[in-house]
């Protein structure tokens, strides 16, 4: 049974297609193989229901996909903010 989270993971793999706009240089970033890569945005694609990225020479992001790379950057954001609170208490 296919999992239909979305993780942390692909929002990464996604933000770094986007600034990359090559599957090969994302996946390269993200120290994965680009069919890794590959599989995990389409799988966040299958899990939202909706094309993210044009597939081509150059990469290029939907409209969703804008959408959705907004919204995974702040998520990001805060999730660093939380790693980087909760290590304050650390002694």
């Amino acid at each position: 049974m296919e999992s239909m989270e979305v993780t942390i993971r692909q929002l990464e793999y996604l933000v770094a297609l986007a600034d990359l706009e090559n599957f090969g240089r994302a996946a390269e970033q993200c120290f994965v193989t680009q069919p890794a890569l590959s599989a995990q945005v389409a799988q966040l694609e299958r899990t939202l229901g909706v094309q993210l990225v044009e597939r081509g020479r150059k990469v290029s992001l939907t409209p969703a996909g804008e959408n959705v790379v907004a919204r995974a950057r702040r998520i990001l954001a805060v999730l660093r903010d939380l790693r980087d609170d909760a290590a304050s208490f650390q002694s």
